[in-house]
Order: structure tokens, then sequence, then C-alpha cells
């Protein structure tokens, strides 16, 4: 009879197995999901446990991977998580002998988690504890939480096992982050957090090669601790559909021996490897068991949790790493102007428009990122270009419409790295009002979502907790439609927003002092500095236009009146009025944030003049 596997823990390196789905693709049983083969084709399950047991691996993982009721859902398998588990780990017993663990396998749950996306944190945890549950149940010898980019979603898996059974609990993350980071402290960081929490065993998994794991590896080592790695065979291309790894069992083999020289204890493979690499892996681990260095020793783990930093203000950010508007906001009025977009490469309007205003002292240029969902220049590159060519700072706009998560913060880092600091996050107009409305809208996040993304780069981090080396220092701004159809729905987004790190509000164009005052007394416990939106109206037409056809925009009929009987003198009555609401209101307010129609930029230094306001 096979010991208590903590026991065995300490006696020393233990070989696990390989890729399962890698060999279902073999023998051409790849369709999704790989844990349905559980009841249609149990023999080749049994087949694929034995061969790594033949190999020599002492720990054979369940084929229960994406067995969890979300990922099971998206084939319309969600009422077959209790049989699907319990077959995974009835097949695994069978295969086993008695000095063989079968360990229960948990992958993530294939969802964002809030507040990034719409699952709850208490959803996740119920769904581990229900797919644990069936395979502790079932017989399993330990739980292998394995292949999770998310260190919040690995916590609830975790904890879901700790509420669950006192049996061992592998922990694997894994990273994709680059070798500079993986050489610095955060692969410590994790395996210390996992550890406090109940991990009897932490490592690593999937994602990376042999090379890439070692680094990961002797980052995370600590002595006293349990440490498990399971690299992928390389990275694979792909032919016809199916993915095509390249590393060699030798290759693979070499850096198991670095991996067990650097400290792991449980050392295996995932991605793309096959019995055949394990063959070699076990002839690396009997040479180690044998020599000085492969000895027996006792291991206490010694947990020090070092506790991250929280969350950064805008004035957290080293003063001389931010925009001037951010050293600014709070200390003088400031203004914001919205420069039009045209369509196609000559940019000589925005330039110019951008010079004028420069000269005049404002202080940062707003550019929209395909605003209405037409085509336009990246509003990254026509920022940068502003910034370079004319001196003015940008506050540039950024959507989730048109990018994905790796995207839109590539996006981010990129005009981070081009010297933009002050972005606007907007959820974005669909696609099918736009330009091209068969395109698809990607929609990955919502603004809260990229707001949380920003601040995390703030503060170190990926949108998934990853270190990614230098912080950057944006400045985080955010819209509010103080004229919304439903007020207690648009604060309860905005109260959001805030949450996820705003600095500062843009509102919609306001036009009226009890708007302003009512926006004002339903965000002031928050303390968050507001620019106010005003939009200089052109005559009539111009303001029935905006009232009735687009969203968010309500002109009072008051104002409409107005412009009614105005005739030739339509664009001064807009001027009265904005100089009129800007005079009472500038008070209340961090600034100006306006919006001249038809490329009118003359009008700006105008409003602010007759408002009392001095730019500098």
């Amino acid at each position: 009879m096979k010991q208590d596997f903590r026991q065995r823990l300490k006696k020393g390196p233990i070989l696990c197995d390989g890729a399962m789905g890698t060999l279902l693709d073999l023998y051409e049983y790849a369709e999704q999901p790989r844990e349905i083969h559980n009841a249609t084709h149990p023999e080749i399950i049994e087949r694929i446990h034995r061969e790594y047991i033949e190999a020599g691996s002492e720990i054979i993982q369940t084929n229960t991977y994406g067995g969890n009721r979300y990922r099971l859902a998206e084939y319309h398998l969600a009422d077959r998580v209790e049989e699907l588990n319990r077959l995974g780990v009835e097949i695994a017993r069978r295969a086993a002998d008695d000095s063989v663990y079968v360990a229960g396998s948990v992958g993530p749950t294939g969802k964002l988690l809030q507040p990034i996306g719409k699952l709850k944190l208490q959803e996740a945890r119920d769904a581990f504890r229900q797919q644990i549950e069936v395979l502790l149940k079932a017989g399993v010898d330990l739980i292998m939480l394995e292949t999770f980019v998310s260190l919040h979603e690995l916590d609830e898996a975790l904890a879901a096992a700790k509420e669950l059974t006192k049996l061992p609990v592998v922990a694997q993350k894994t990273f994709p982050e680059d070798g500079a980071i993986l050489s610095g402290s955060f692969p410590v960081e994790v395996a210390e957090h996992l550890l406090s929490r109940g991990a009897d065993v932490v490592g690593a998994n999937c994602t990376v090669g042999p090379q890439r794991m070692f680094s990961i590896i002797t980052s995370m080592h600590k002595e006293g601790i349990y440490l498990s790695a399971q690299p992928a065979a390389g990275i694979p291309t792909l032919l016809d559909g199916r993915a095509l790894y390249h590393t060699s069992p030798e290759y693979l083999a070499q850096y198991a021996r670095e991996l067990l020289q650097a400290g792991v204890t449980i050392v295996g493979a995932c991605c793309g490897s096959t019995p055949a690499h394990l063959r070699e892996i076990k002839k690396v681990l009997d040479e180690f068991r044998s020599s000085p260095a492969g000895a027996t020793r006792e291991r206490t783990p010694q947990i020090q949790v070092r506790e991250r930093s929280g969350p950064a203000d805008a004035a957290d950010v080293a003063p001389d790493s931010r925009s001037r508007f951010a050293r600014n906001l709070g200390t003088k009025f400031l203004t914001s102007v919205e420069l039009d977009v045209p369509r196609g490469l000559d940019m000589s309007s925005v330039l110019d428009g951008a010079r004028y205003l420069h000269r005049h002292g404002i202080d940062a240029i707003n550019i929209t990122d395909g605003a209405r969902a037409r085509l336009r220049i990246s509003s990254v590159a026509l920022s940068h270009m502003l910034q370079r060519d004319v001196g003015i700072e940008a506050m540039m706009h950024m959507t989730t419409r048109d990018r994905n998560m790796i995207g839109v913060q590539a996006e981010l880092l990129g005009a981070h790295a081009l010297g933009i600091r002050n972005v606007l996050f907007i959820t974005g107009d669909p696609t099918n009002i736009g330009d091209y409305p068969q395109a698809t809208s990607v929609f990955d996040i919502d603004s809260s979502g990229l707001i949380r993304s920003a601040r995390a780069m703030n503060e170190g981090r990926d949108l998934m907790g990853n270190a990614i080396g230098q912080s950057t220092s944006f400045l985080i701004a955010c819209a509010v439609n103080a004229m919304a159809d439903n007020m207690d729905a648009e604060m309860a987004k905005l109260e959001k927003k805030i949450e996820a790190g705003v600095h500062v509000i843009y509102t919609q164009p306001i036009y009226e002092m009890r708007t302003l005052e009512s926006l004002l007394k339903r965000i002031d416990r928050w303390k968050v500095p507001i620019m106010l939106g005003v939009l200089p109206l052109r005559g009539f037409k111009h303001a029935e236009f905006l009232h009735n056809e687009i969203p968010g925009m309500v002109i009072p009929e008051r104002i409409r009146e107005q412009f009614r009987s105005a005739g030739p003198k339509a664009q001064a009555v807009g001027i009265e009025i904005s100089v009129k609401f800007l005079t009472e209101a500038k008070s209340l307010v961090a600034g100006a944030y306006i919006m001249p129609p038809f490329k009118k930029y003359e009008i700006v230094p105008e409003i602010l003049a007759a408002s009392g306001v001095k730019p500098s």
C-alpha cells in the first residue's frame, strides 16, 4: 500500500504524468471537451493513464481539468458535472496500482471573475466546491489545482478545497511573464501567498516551456517549501487546426534535471508531452535520487507573506512621471478641449487646432477613439503626434469595443511608452451604428475593467495580477452622464468606476446649474474631481439633433426655445449660454471640458475669457 502523500513528499522527488489532451489528439479523439471521453471512450482514457504509469509516473491526474459547471456549460453538459468527474476518478483508479497516487485535476472556470468580468467570486468557489466534492467522494488521493492564470481564481479554488478536505492540495499557477519579471520577487510572493492559504505544494505548469519554467522555479524557490513544475513541451505550431509541439524528450529531461536541482519535489510535464517525454524524465529522476543532491530531507514550510501595496491614487505616482495635467489637478482650474478627428490620414486640421489652443493656454486636448463607431485614426497614434509635434498634452480616449483584453492592455503599454499619461476610459458605441455594422464588437470588459487595468499597471501589474515590471503613471479618467434616463443606474456604474481607480470624472455636456448641483450632491461622498462638459450649441437644428438623435444628450426645452427664434444670432446665443453657465459653475468643479462644434476652436478662448477663466 502506498504511504500517506504528505509523508511521501518528505522522501524526495515524485514523477507526475504528462498531457492528456495531447494523447487524445494522437488517438484522434480531440473533440471538446476532453471530459466527455470519460463517458464515451473510457478505455482510451484508461490506456493513456496506464502508458504514463508504465513510463514511471507516480502521480496520474484525472481527466477532469475542465470538469466544472461553467466549462461544461459551453458544450451543454453542465448537468453532467457529477457523472463526468466521478467517471474520471474511477477510470484513473482502475489504471493505478497500489503505488500510484490519483490526483483530482481542477482547472479554472474559463470565465472572468468580478470585478473584471461578470462571474462572482462566490459563484466560482461554488463551482469548484461542486466539482471537488465529487472528486473526493470518488476517491482521489490529493487535489491538483492547475493552469490558473488569475491568482484570485486560484484562491477561490484553494478555499473550496480546504473547506472540503484535509487531503493534500497542490496549487499551480501559470506564469505568462517574460524572463525579466520572473527573475524578480513575483513568483516567490505567489508561492508564499498560496502557502499562507493552506496549499501543501505550490508551483507552476503549462504556458511556458522547460527553460522558462526553470526561471520561474528558481525565482519561486525558498528553503523548506514543496515545489511542483510541469512545463509544456515548448511552443506549439498549428497544422490543420492541431497543435504540434517540437520539444524533444531529451531536451525536456535535461531541464527536468535542472528543476530537480533547483528544489522541485513534484516534476512532470504538460501540453505537448507524451509518455516518451516522461520516460526520459524518469531516467533523470532516478539518477538524481541516487546522487547526494537527491538525498531525503525533511521540510517544514517557511511562510513569510509579503502584502501587496494598496491601490495607487493619482498623487501616489512619482511626481516626475505624471503628466502636468495630473500634477495640476486640484491646484488650478484646468481646461480640456475635444478636437474633431477627420477621416483618413490628413491630420493638419487637428494639429492646427491643437497649436491654436496651446497658444491660448489650454491644458489638454481630448482625442476620441472611433466615436460613434466611425473609422478614424488610432487615438494612441494621434495623441502621440500632438504631444510630439505641438507640445500640448493629450487626454486620450480608449474604448473596449475594438480590442480584446490582450489588445487593450498592449495599447495601454504602447501609449505609456510613447509618453501618453492621460486616458479617458469609456465602453464605446457598438459597431452596428457605425461604418462597419458587420464588424465584431469585442467588449471583453467594460469601462470599469479598463480602469482597473490602468490602475493595475500603475501598481506594476496587469489585469490578471501578473507583474509587468515597471509601474505606469496614468491619470485615469471616466465619463458620467448627469442627465441619464436612470440616474440610480448611472450612479451605480460610476461607483464601480471609482472603486476601480478613477482619478477624475468628465461629464457629458450640461446646460443648467440644477443638473450640475444634483450630480455633485450625488457624488460628493467620493471626493473625485470633476471636469465639467460644455458644448456650445450652434443653433436650433443643432440643439434638436443632439437632443433627439444622440444617446445620452439632453438639451433642456428652455434652451432649445431660445434658439428657435435666434436666427442669425444663434452662434452668439450658444456662446452666451455657455459663458453664463460656466461663470456660475466654475467654483464647483476642477475644470472645464469644452467640445466646440464643427471645428470652431476660436470660440474656446472667447468663452473662457468671458467666464473669468484664465488658462496658463
